[in-house]
């Protein structure tokens, strides 16, 4: 019989849920939209009836590992999330414990991110570095001396609601000029309107309402040459190569792990990212720290991050 647990990964739009082997291997996984339920309890219900879709007689099922946005390690609740539909405080370990006699473990979505980096992925070597998540928002985790850095309930490392600009744009939670509302799939999509405006530049984008807008079109139009993308690029680029040299001032990682939908655009990212990190970055760091890309492959990656924290 084959020891597993089930890692669960709360997304902003996606929910994805996975059965995974202590070498990382996913056995079998499915996912549906957060948003596709009504109310909190809906939502835990259908978590119930994809993990019991997906579990056998063949398996030994023992801890449930989750990975939710502004998560409570402490108290198994998730709170005023800025990328979900409900509010206040959600026990979702409560509430997940009357269908599962288990373990459940609750962790920020980038803590397990990183934790799944330590186990499965890029950061297997190192006992320093920080990992960012470049979703529908900006997560980060932080890892020093081989420990995850989670504070005193679990909140340390919000880097994404760092204001970064003292009148700019807001992020989820109300946050002025916070990095996520500038350095994520949304934050993109702003910036592509703010380009928009600032050149007259002919673009595909001249075409497309904010809400018919996606990352992989933006992608897809630097790949085509269009200005607008690139300089779209360029802009997120250099706020977070910026961002990235501050943040090795608290930690001095010995790398910053990239992840997530944003980062997948490849170069468009990450040249600019690097070559503002390296401008920007104090003198006795440089060339110490590296920028890479994250081992785990995307489509299972948020899957291992939490199925991570309940092996660990």
């Amino acid at each position: 019989m084959t020891d597993v647990v089930i890692g669960i990964d709360i997304g902003g739009t996606i929910t994805k849920i996975g059965i995974v082997e202590k070498n990382g291997n996913c056995i079998s996984k499915e996912s549906f939209r957060t948003k596709g339920a009504e109310n909190f309890d809906d939502f835990i219900k259908m978590i119930s009836d994809t993990v019991n879709n997906l579990l056998s007689k063949e398996i030994n099922f023992f801890s449930i590992g989750i990975g939710a946005p502004n998560a409570n390690i402490r108290k198994g609740t998730i709170e005023t999330p800025a990328n979900l539909n409900w509010n206040g405080k959600l026990e979702i370990v409560k509430k997940l414990k009357k269908y599962f006699k288990v373990p459940i473990i609750l962790s920020n979505d980038a803590n397990c991110a990183a934790m799944g980096e330590m186990l499965y992925g890029n950061a297997k070597k190192f006992k320093d570095f920080i990992l960012i998540t470049l979703g529908t928002g900006l997560g980060s985790g932080i890892v020093s001396n081989g420990k995850l850095i989670q504070g005193f309930d679990g909140f340390a490392g919000e880097l994404g609601h760092i204001s970064i600009f003292e009148d700019g744009r807001f992020t989820g939670l109300g946050v002025k000029g916070g990095l996520e509302a500038y350095v994520s799939a949304v934050g993109l999509k702003r910036t592509i309107m703010y380009m928009l405006s600032k050149y007259t530049d002919d673009s595909v984008f001249r075409k497309i309402s904010f809400n018919e807008l996606h990352g992989e079109d933006i992608t897809r139009a630097a790949e085509n040459n269009d200005p607008i993308a690139k300089y779209a690029y360029k802009y997120t680029g250099k706020i977070l190569g910026k961002s990235l040299a501050n943040f090795v001032s608290f930690s001095q990682p010995e790398a910053i792990i990239l992840t997530g939908g944003l980062a997948n655009s490849g170069k468009w990212i990450l040249e600019p990212t690097k070559k503002y990190f390296q401008k920007n970055i104090l003198p006795f760091y440089r060339n110490k720290v590296k920028i890479i890309e994250s081992g785990l492959e995307e489509k299972d990656a948020a899957i291992l991050g939490a199925a991570a924290i309940a092996w660990k």
